[in-house]
């Protein structure tokens, strides 16, 4: 069976699903294969955070765009999107500076922000501790999903726009090209055409490119999360961002005291070995998801982050989550970990093979909040 698309697009997760949701824009015929039976990956393993704020200018951009495209969507579909906000806490007058610059360069980008007086904060957020925070930087537009739904209620939606097929259990092992079209032959053996062939996930370019993939400069980051049992009545709203976040996101890097700053922090702390920095957010189930941790290695090594949860690693980030917020309950009813992969010296993995085979991976942890919008600009590139 012999079927042509426009474009065919090899990875279901979250920056694969948003090129089909650009080109189906444009009213192109769009297939995604997706070699597992659901998304697997860092997509339905992370926070479920869409925090533009965190970000530099080029990616806040992306995740300004994303919002909106998340919002829309949301209007006529339920993809779980919950429209309450993020906040970075401030724990010492070094973090207070930071957002206080970070503030500044926001209204100077037209973005909403606020600053949240250290009374402000205990009260809009229940159960946090008087002897941590002292003030806060408040984000109104931003927003949450469930991680591990919304890929799926995504993909309904689209499929409900036509134009698009989803193949599900579906692994390409080989992908070629003529002059005019591109082949892609499926492990059944079928044969499937295409004007163009994006390659949105690791593992398939790996498979597909393995010369290629060995010479990229990809490595892997391990996030360790823990999820609570439900909360009951307690409610926490939004994305919670602490202290140890404000000295790691990418944003706070443009901010003039970042330098200065981070010179002053031991490199030899438990949080600096394991890449900690403490988040919380309250999943849709009652749940306080928390965490996270990173811990590195080359993409051709993934052996090397080992096989299981490192214990060390979450007792540690449940003892320094007790010390910023009061919980009704820190009972865990679930661990796991994802693994995304990265580029070293760029932002994301951008490659064109021949005239029309293109790869995108390596999009890190901006995946959530950046795919909707850079999806776009680079739809529009692969197709002039």
């Amino acid at each position: 069976m012999i079927t042509k698309f426009d474009l065919i697009i090899v990875g279901g997760g979250v920056l694969g699903t948003f090129h089909a949701y650009h080109a189906l824009k444009r009213g192109l015929k769009v297939a995604i294969f997706e070699q597992n039976k659901m998304p697997q990956g860092a997509t339905t393993r992370n926070f479920g955070q869409v925090v533009p704020s965190g970000m530099n200018t080029k990616w806040q951009n992306y995740g300004r765009q994303s919002l909106e495209i998340y919002k829309q969507i949301q209007k006529t579909f339920d993809i779980t999107i919950r429209q309450n906000g993020s906040v970075y806490l401030a724990s010492n007058e070094e973090e207070i500076q930071l957002i206080e610059e970070l503030h500044t360069i926001n209204k100077n980008n037209d973005y909403t922000s606020s600053l949240l007086t250290k009374a402000e904060c205990l009260a809009k957020y229940p159960g946090l501790r008087a002897d941590y925070v002292k003030v806060g930087l408040f984000f109104p537009e931003e927003v949450t999903v469930e991680p591990r739904t919304m890929i799926h209620r995504l993909q309904q939606y689209l499929i409900g726009q036509k134009n698009l097929q989803l193949f599900t259990n579906t692994k390409v092992i080989q992908i070629y090209e003529n002059s005019l079209e591109v082949s892609v032959v499926t492990a059944t053996g079928e044969t499937w055409k295409a004007n163009k062939v994006l390659i949105c996930n690791g593992s398939d370019f790996k498979t597909l490119y393995p010369s290629l993939f060995a010479k990229s400069d990809l490595q892997l980051s391990k996030l360790q999360m823990i999820r609570t049992k439900s909360q009951q009545n307690y409610k926490l709203p939004g994305s919670i961002l602490t202290g140890w976040t404000i000295r790691r996101y990418e944003a706070f890097y443009e901010c003039p005291s970042f330098e200065k700053i981070k010179a002053k922090e031991k490199q030899d702390s438990l949080e600096k070995k394991w890449g900690v920095h403490i988040l919380f957010k309250q999943a849709a189930d009652g749940s306080v998801i928390l965490g996270d941790s990173h811990e590195y290695a080359e993409a051709s090594a993934i052996e090397d982050l080992g096989y299981g949860l490192n214990m060390d690693i979450d007792n540690f980030m449940i003892a320094e989550a007790r010390k910023i917020f009061d919980l009704p309950t820190y009972e865990i009813q679930e661990r796991w970990f994802g693994i995304y992969s990265q580029c070293k010296t760029r932002d994301i993995f951008l490659e064109k093979i021949g005239e029309h085979i293109h790869i995108a991976t390596g999009i890190g942890g901006k995946g959530m909040t950046g795919s909707a919008g850079f999806s776009k600009e680079n739809i529009n590139s692969i197709f002039n």
